[in-house]
């Protein structure tokens, strides 16, 4: 039961931030203290190196050397004693590292929702609109624009599901912690480069518990109906 209010708290909080953060002007307001209009840049450089490093590219890089250690280290140490109690957390939380991302990223390639650096009131030609609307008429859409949710935390937020992996109390309050500070420390440098809103980051963070949630209620689905069939 707890499994699925999981599902159904965040299927809700989705739904009423998408709604929020598409009527109101809080996107607009935060991301505007990042940008200076009399110079036209974002308050950090995109192509500085060692930011894009620790933020961006090292930081992709080194979580998708750790998923693919996690998936070789599941495979051959797949029977050991030591693994048995941690086994089925391991494969919710490689499982959420790639599906989370996955999904994400499908997201992103049909919503067709322009970056900030995109929008008009920031220099570019695109103009501002909600996720349910389309562009104006007069407007031409000369390709299609990848920017919404935000693909690059999605990482980041997929290691919530550390939480599952865990067996105490203390240690799922660190790994929810240290996955919310991955994945909102990705998410805001997006912002102060103009690659992304608040409301990206948000919906990405509430979308990749929502898949979490979802990969946990399969799990345990099919544990229970493992441990049916062996009683029959």
């Amino acid at each position: 039961m707890g499994r699925t209010k999981n599902i159904w708290f965040s299927t809700v909080a989705l739904v009423v931030a998408i709604i929020f953060f598409g009527l109101s002007g809080t996107d607009i307001w935060v991301e505007n203290h990042f940008f200076n209009p009399a110079t036209h840049q974002w308050i950090l450089d995109r192509d500085e190196p060692v930011l894009k490093f620790l933020f961006y590219d090292g930081i992709k890089r080194l979580l998708i050397i750790l998923n693919v250690l996690a998936i070789i280290g599941l495979i051959v140490w797949w029977k050991k004693p030591f693994l048995a109690l941690y086994r089925k957390g391991a494969v919710i939380v490689i499982l959420s590292s790639i599906l989370v991302p996955v999904i994400v990223g499908s997201f992103k390639a049909l919503t067709n929702i322009p970056c900030p650096k995109h929008l008009e009131i920031y220099g570019g030609s695109y103009p501002h609109t909600c996720v349910w609307e389309k562009y104006p008429s007069t407007f031409c859409n000369h390709k299609r624009i990848k920017c919404w949710p935000a693909g690059h935390a999605s990482g980041g937020f997929a290691l919530l599901s550390l939480i599952y992996l865990f067996r105490t109390r203390r240690a799922k309050i660190a790994a929810g912690s240290f996955a919310m500070a991955l994945g909102w420390s990705m998410g805001t440098y997006k912002m102060l480069i103009g690659d992304h809103f608040l409301s990206h980051t948000v919906i990405t963070m509430i979308m990749a518990w929502l898949i979490i949630s979802v990969i946990v209620y399969l799990a345990d689905l099919l544990e229970h109906r493992r441990s049916r069939s062996k009683m029959v």
